[in-house]
């Protein structure tokens, strides 16, 4: 398998076998092996030393649902820790059939140069594209398939030439559009500080090998039963896709609202997924439910959202964009959400620090919540690149400092996602302690059958979680296969075995979890994070949380002992 090496200082490119310690590594793994292994985690983020990985899963290509995600990584600007952020889409495809394992770009290019790296069947290179500053990622995307043809592509967009903390690494669909963000920790900026603005992957007509096919062909049938038996992955997401979270969020009280002031919004009603579902539905058009961002993909969550005249707007309106740039903002109206969602897309920047960055800014008094002319400016600043834009796409945190506000809900310096940690104890447990920041992804607990509100056992809960969901994402699994195949992980490694001719063990799913967050906490413990810095924000602890008056109270001595019990 190949590994493809960039300088860009030196303007250098390499392929390599992988080493054999890399071999057993995918994903979030194997930026975990390089970034621990390759670089001096103290480097500066934004510096040269830093190292910006793109990788992919073992069973990207071969026709397995939702495996073909694509994992991006280095060193966050936003935490100053080791960061995988990951995306849907055809990159983690494009990759396998290319047979690469993984893009590693290290050293930078002069100030102000803006290239492209295209990869062919044959070699890569790098081209310069200065025509590509400044410019939003759909027209980016435009302008790179006129030139090098349909592609898969990895971007940056404006907010990065800026170098903002919100950056996203934004990559394209199934059909070429780039709608799909690995969004969190501001890898965007990192990317772009090596004055690298796209990676072009050109098409390669070639399937994928796999190394037993008749046992391949038998573990994906099994575990496509569990797909399709499975209400979660079967219909729920093809109908309402992830927006179906509004709804159990609300009931718990843990829906945030106004800068995290707030369980429950009174306009809920018009994110819900049924509502999404219901709008999509009537005004028909490009509008779709039940869209698979990748090919072969059986739960189908994404969507295309449409204007009222059916002309789409974006894909896709998820949950997370729904609360931090929605009812997080004091804002109902999913068309203005989506727009925000569109303009977010088009300046390469992740909806959920963004949308935490504009509301702490309203709860400091800057704009009234529920104002949509603001946010739409406040989108207008970080593409101007003017002051005001340069703090909040700096992010929650520094939007904070700057402003003199408190209530700023971070962890190691990222913006909590869309579940108020008061009322989902897990999620807080997860936030505090996951070497990714404050990170949903990272350590899902909402289907967890426990009392949410309660503090006990949430330790326990967010462990477990953290462990499986880092195994998904070292194998590039879309995580919205959990609730189908969580139980039959042995069928997984199976599945990975007649892939690759790995010899893995069914035991090995949960070790490759757990060895991967070791590697992640040596990574932050040798750049300065340590246990004093697993903590929420001190406004958890003490602001009751209506309408259940919830404060967080899992103890501190407990957090302290998660990764003691690995």
């Amino acid at each position: 398998m190949k590994i493809l090496r960039v300088d860009m200082g030196e303007r250098s490119i390499a392929f390599e076998e992988e080493p054999e310690s890399y071999q057993k590594w995918w994903g979030r793994g194997l930026i975990a092996k390089i970034l621990t292994e390759e670089m001096d985690p103290t480097a500066e983020p934004l510096g040269p030393n830093n190292i910006f990985i793109v990788t992919r899963g073992p069973l990207a290509g071969t026709g397995f649902s939702s495996s073909g995600r694509v994992s991006v990584g280095g060193k966050s600007p936003l935490t100053g820790g080791i960061k995988e952020a990951n995306a849907g889409g055809n990159v983690g495809e494009f990759l396998a059939r290319l047979a690469i394992k993984a893009i590693v770009v290290k050293g930078q290019a002069p100030f102000g140069f803006a290239g492209v790296l295209v990869v062919d069947e044959e070699n890569a290179r790098i081209e310069e594209a200065p025509e590509l500053k400044g410019v939003g990622i759909y027209q980016t995307a435009d302008l790179l398939r006129q030139r090098f043809g349909d592609s898969a592509l990895v971007l940056n967009g404006p907010a990065a030439d800026f170098k903002m903390n919100v950056s996203a690494v934004m990559c394209t669909d199934r059909e070429g559009v780039p709608g799909r963000a690995a969004g969190r920790g501001g890898l965007g900026a990192v990317m772009a500080s090596k004055g690298l603005k796209a990676i072009v992957l050109r098409p390669v007509n070639k399937k994928v090998p796999l190394a037993d096919e008749e046992a391949f062909v038998k573990a994906r049938s099994e575990l496509n039963k569990y797909i399709l038996e499975n209400p979660m992955t079967s219909k729920v997401f093809s109908t309402q896709g992830t927006a179906s979270m509004v709804n159990t969020m609300y009931h718990l009280g843990g829906l945030p609202t106004r800068n995290f002031s707030h369980g429950q919004f009174e306009k809920a009603d018009n994110i819900r997924g049924t509502t999404l579902h219901q709008v999509i539905t009537q005004r028909g058009g490009a509008g779709t439910t039940g869209h698979p961002c990748m090919a072969g993909c059986l739960v189908r969550c994404s969507n295309i959202f449409p204007d009222p005249d059916g002309k789409e707007i974006v894909r896709a309106l998820e949950y997370e964009t729904l609360v931090m740039m929605g009812s997080n903002l004091g804002i109902g109206d999913v068309d203005a959400i989506a727009r925000f969602n569109r303009a977010c897309n088009d300046l390469g920047v992740d909806t959920i620090e963004t949308g935490a960055a504009i509301a702490v800014a309203m709860d400091a008094g800057l704009w009234k919540f529920g104002d949509v002319t603001a946010v739409e400016e406040a989108l207008e600043h970080i593409r101007a690149g003017d002051i005001l834009g340069r703090v909040l796409g700096a992010g929650a945190e520094i939007t904070g400092k700057v402003l003199g506000w408190h209530r700023v809900p971070t962890v190691k310096g990222q913006a909590l996602a869309a579940y108020d940690p008061r009322a989902v104890k897990g999620m807080g447990v997860t936030y505090a302690t996951s070497p990714m920041g404050a990170d949903h992804t990272a350590g899902h607990t909402v289907a967890f059958k426990v009392d949410h509100h309660s503090p006990e056992g949430q330790v326990d809960v967010s462990r477990i979680s953290q462990v499986k969901r880092a195994a998904y994402d070292v194998l590039d699994l879309c995580s919205f296969l959990f609730s189908a195949t969580a139980e039959h992980t042995d069928k997984i490694m199976e599945l990975v075995n007649s892939a690759t001719g790995s010899k893995f063990g069914p035991e090995d799913f949960e070790k490759l979890g757990r060895e991967c967050l070791l590697m992640e906490r040596d990574f932050n413990a040798r750049a300065g994070i340590v246990s004093a810095h697993d903590r929420l924000p001190e406004f958890l602890y003490r602001e009751r949380l209506q309408p259940y008056n919830l404060v967080f109270d899992v103890p501190r001595e407990e957090l302290n002992k998660l990764f003691s019990r690995l």
